[in-house]
């Protein structure tokens, strides 16, 4: 089985380089542009399933990528919450702060440690694993794509190392009982 796991176009908060999180926004003019650039690698592969976060950004993602699709929401596949960092500058924060975010995940601003995050990725792909398909689309979000991939490869890797741009495809390849890491799409 394959598993594309596909982040959002630019949203709102994107472009402006505030923190989202759980925050609910749409996608920019650009963002919508970047999904209907997905088509053409998106339209020559037959989905079996098709998932979305619940947040508008991903939802909107995956109308426009494949259109008419009928995906199944879940809030498994959301992005990190951030708890009171979002909506905020990104580039407000401290280096204690930061230091803090990458040992800690978000706790201390009342969002989501790393393994609450890994725990969501590890139900979803759980969840996937048991259903009798060949090919699945997720659509979701940056923090929720580096984290699959860190399950997928065994390690936390640094979050500076992984780049997975707006409208990224992340490829796992579910085979003898583990995910592997069959490929990254930065468009």
């Amino acid at each position: 089985m394959k598993l594309y796991v596909i982040r959002h176009g630019e949203s709102e908060t994107n472009r402006t380089k505030h923190w989202t999180g759980w925050l609910d926004v749409a996608l920019t003019d650009r963002g919508e542009r970047e999904a209907e650039e997905l088509r053409p690698m998106l339209s020559n592969i037959k989905f079996d399933k098709i998932y979305s976060s619940d947040l508008t950004r991903a939802k909107k993602t995956a109308e426009i990528a494949i259109p008419g699709c009928v995906y199944e929401e879940t809030p498994l596949i959301r992005e990190v919450c951030l708890g009171n960092l979002e909506g905020t500058p990104i580039e407000g924060l401290s280096d204690d702060e930061r230091l803090s975010i990458s040992k800690n995940g978000y706790a201390d601003f009342g969002g989501e440690t790393y393994e609450e995050l890994m725990a969501r990725a590890e139900s979803f792909l759980s969840t996937v694993a048991e259903l009798d398909c060949e090919c699945v689309a997720a659509f979701s979000h940056g923090g929720f794509l580096r984290t699959v991939i860190d399950i997928a490869v065994g390690m936390r890797l640094p979050r500076s190392k992984v780049i997975c741009n707006n409208c990224a495809t992340v490829i796992l390849e579910y085979k003898n009982g583990q995910w592997y890491l069959f490929g990254i799409i930065n468009t």
